[in-house]
């Protein structure tokens, strides 16, 4: 998982936006920032960022990175941006994606003669795979559609050379970008919160599989959008920013909305509502609005010096920064009926060590989760999130239930089977919760408001849209694109 930002300024020096535009996306990322430059020549930074924050080690560079276009990344596990001296002119590039094909990629590269440099732990960094894709092509913009054709998964990317920055969506939409405009400057995002404080406004929610370039004159569309888009729902339920919009849909007004029908399909009598911090809050919200049952919180959030749980790579550090950045209010949770609302329940450990037994010790008189969204049911294929089966909440237990792994589990999708209910039991037993109620596919689907076929649902139906054959662009004099709904 990566948020990328992008800016060109028609007059100064672009650090300071690039700067503070790439620090906004500090929560989609624990491991590495970088940033590029444009000027006379490049200048590229890359910092680890694992235990401080983004500015305090960028902040000393702007002396050495003098240009008006730019590019930054923060990065969950790979270091960002490359850069590359390529056949196509010197260029630098960050991407945010998830390559699910990069092993055979890579193998046929190795064998056409491509060497990588950048490989750590064997694996070789998915960034140096996608710039030397492009290398192969006729120029950056056939490049990129080589990029498209290629991998199997997502890929939006940034790419920055002389003539300004190249700015393309993934084909079918799984992450966003959107560009942003003020007088003096061009800005190109992951997230819309990075616009406000630094004087953008969007101008353009870019299609999926749309390819523009950014520089001093304006936008130029070097490759036309399609019609087919599957992004990704966890944006709006858990890994968006709260002032973050996708699709031109804010992602606080959806986890709001998300909260009422949790409520409104809900009968607890409880004596307050409380939401995980931070991505569990306006849920919580929600449900209180509601159910007009007093929020409240019984747990508050430590800031300084601790990000999201969900993102280091590493479990252990994942645990203690769900541990240590979470504190109890004693008084407010002794003796009370408790709702708490959550994003999600991926793993279960967090929620289960860090969340749930703090609140027993608490003095809790009952639990209720809720969840924003179904059992997740599928390692995610199009980013960095999930990785396996086995760490999944809901494949435990549906491996205890049946005393085997099982790869049918369409009947534990479907909420209102007994499957499902046996599913969720022994997950309410594992948490040790009073009762659990998780979000249903409709449900979720209704609060973000966008047609089903408009959202990857893959971490829980385990179906995607996907279309054969040649990537997408303009479609004049040729026969539509047909896509189908299949299981992965």
């Amino acid at each position: 998982m990566s948020g990328i930002f992008g800016a060109v300024t028609k007059q100064k020096d672009c650090f300071e936006v690039l700067l503070y535009g790439t620090d906004y996306h500090s929560h989609l990322g624990t491991e590495y920032g970088g940033m590029a430059i444009l000027g006379k020549e490049f200048s590229r930074k890359i910092h680890h960022i694992g235990q401080s924050q983004f500015k305090s080690k960028f902040y000393e560079d702007y002396a050495n990175m003098p240009g008006n276009k730019g590019i930054g990344v923060i990065s969950a596990d790979e270091e960002q941006p490359m850069y590359l001296n390529s056949r196509l002119g010197p260029f630098a590039i960050c991407t945010n994606g998830r390559i699910d094909n990069i092993d055979s990629l890579v193998s046929g590269m190795l064998k056409r003669g491509i060497s990588f440099s950048e490989v750590k732990e064997g694996k070789v960094n998915s960034t140096e795979v996608i710039a030397k894709l492009i290398n192969e092509g006729k120029n950056i913009t056939d490049g990129i559609e080589h990029v498209f054709r290629k991998i199997e998964g997502s890929c939006s990317l940034l790419l920055l050379n002389k003539e300004g920055v190249y700015a393309a969506r993934d084909r079918y939409g799984y992450s966003p970008l959107i560009i942003g405009e003020k007088d003096d400057a061009f800005a190109v995002t992951s997230e819309t919160a990075s616009f406000p404080n630094t004087g953008f406004k969007v101008k353009k929610y870019l299609l999926p599989g749309e390819l523009t370039l950014i520089n001093e004159s304006g936008l130029k569309e070097k490759r036309k959008g399609g019609r087919i888009n599957q992004i990704c729902t966890f944006l709006w339920i858990y890994t968006g920013f709260p002032a973050s919009s996708y699709e031109g849909i804010n992602a606080e007004i959806v986890r709001e909305r998300s909260g009422r029908l949790l409520a409104r399909n809900d009968n607890i009598r409880a004596d307050l509502v409380s939401g995980v911090p931070d991505s569990g809050t306006a849920h919580a919200i929600g449900y209180s609005m509601e159910s007009k049952i007093p929020f409240r919180r019984p747990l508050v959030k430590y800031n300084s010096g601790y990000g999201r749980s969900y993102t280091p790579p590493a479990q252990a550090t994942r645990d203690l920064v769900a541990k240590m950045k979470l504190i109890p209010i004693r008084d407010v949770i002794k003796n009370n009926r408790i709702v708490i609302c959550e994003d999600s329940i991926v793993r279960g450990t967090q929620l289960k060590n860090f969340t749930v037994q703090k609140l027993w010790e608490n003095g809790a008189k009952e639990i209720h989760v809720r969840p924003a969204c179904p059992p997740l049911m599928f390692p995610c294929r199009f980013n960095i999130s999930t990785r396996s089966l086995d760490e999944l909440a809901a494949r435990r237990a549906i491996k205890d239930i049946e005393g085997k792994p099982v790869t049918n589990v369409s009947e534990y999708i479907d909420h209102t089977s007994g499957k499902y209910r046996k599913m969720i039991d022994w997950i309410a037993r594992d948490l040790g919760v009073t009762s659990l109620k998780y979000q249903t596919v409709d449900d979720m689907v209704k609060a973000i408001g966008l047609p089903r076929d408009k959202l990857c649902l893959y971490c829980w139906t385990g179906k995607t849209c996907l279309k054969p054959g040649k990537a997408r662009g303009s479609t004049k004099g040729k026969s539509k694109p047909k896509h189908a709904c299949v299981t992965g």
